[in-house]
């Protein structure tokens, strides 16, 4: 069975006021929390067991979501003293993700790609070939110079023009991690960099609705455009308040 984890251990600096008091997965566009919108597009690709990393306010996240049965999945929670990063966060969950591929998304994006596609690509990492396989999205005006560039083959190169951002959803296998320290921060772009010059990280363009909620100003443009299109849910989801 492929599983899925979220990343929500960030503190959400450059969300503050908001963060201070709530942890940034939690704030809301279109009526309900950011993860859960990644929460409801999991389950209906098919995912049942999630595993959901913390640090910052982690507690209101496990309060807010429990065991995930409220939204048809199990959640097994990753905590961590601190932030250790991407990859250090990916690390320290590995106990719980298994020894097979799995799906990771960034939990302060948001993104209407279809998850379905992302557990296929992950199904078909191995650890002597492809180890990484990565969503890639125009680039944003705040990040006009892309990350990696995407060649006609589909594999992803440091190097190289056209420039597309990574999406901060991917699929990945334990190998990619093995080498790194428990409990120890690790960012992910050098791993992925080491992974692309040995010709292991495969990628697709998504040219559909992305936006990294990284700004009060930002969260405020997608929950409008949520309630402007009718995405928003009639009511609200059944998450647990936090206090």
């Amino acid at each position: 069975m492929t599983r899925a984890m979220i990343l929500a251990a960030g503190r959400g600096e450059r969300m503050r006021p908001l963060t201070d008091h709530t942890p940034k997965p939690l704030l809301e566009a279109g009526g309900k929390p950011l993860i859960v919108w990644h929460i409801e597009r999991l389950r209906a690709a098919g995912f049942r067991e999630l595993v959901i990393n913390h640090a910052h306010l982690g507690h209101r996240l496990e309060e807010a979501l429990g065991d995930g049965a409220a939204f048809g999945v199990r959640i097994a929670w990753s905590p961590e003293a601190s932030a250790l990063e991407t990859a250090g966060g990916i690390r320290h969950a590995l106990p719980l993700l298994g020894d097979q591929p799995f799906v990771v998304v960034n939990g302060d994006v948001f993104c209407d790609a279809d998850f379905t596609s992302l557990r296929a690509a992950a199904e078909g990492l191995h650890a002597d070939g492809p180890l990484a396989h990565l969503l890639l999205v125009d680039n944003p005006e705040h990040h006009p110079e892309g990350d990696f560039h995407l060649d006609a083959a589909g594999l992803l190169h440091a190097e190289g023009a056209p420039r597309l951002t990574f999406s901060g959803l991917g699929a990945y296998h334990p190998a990619l991690f093995a080498a790194l320290a428990d409990d120890t921060p690790a960012k992910l772009a050098p791993l992925l960099r080491a992974a692309m010059n040995a010709g292991q990280v495969t990628g697709r363009h998504h040219a559909g609705r992305w936006i990294d909620v990284g700004t009060p100003r930002r969260l405020a443009e997608l929950d409008r455009e949520l309630e402007g299109t009718g995405n928003a849910p009639p009511t609200r989801p059944r998450v647990r308040p936090v206090t």
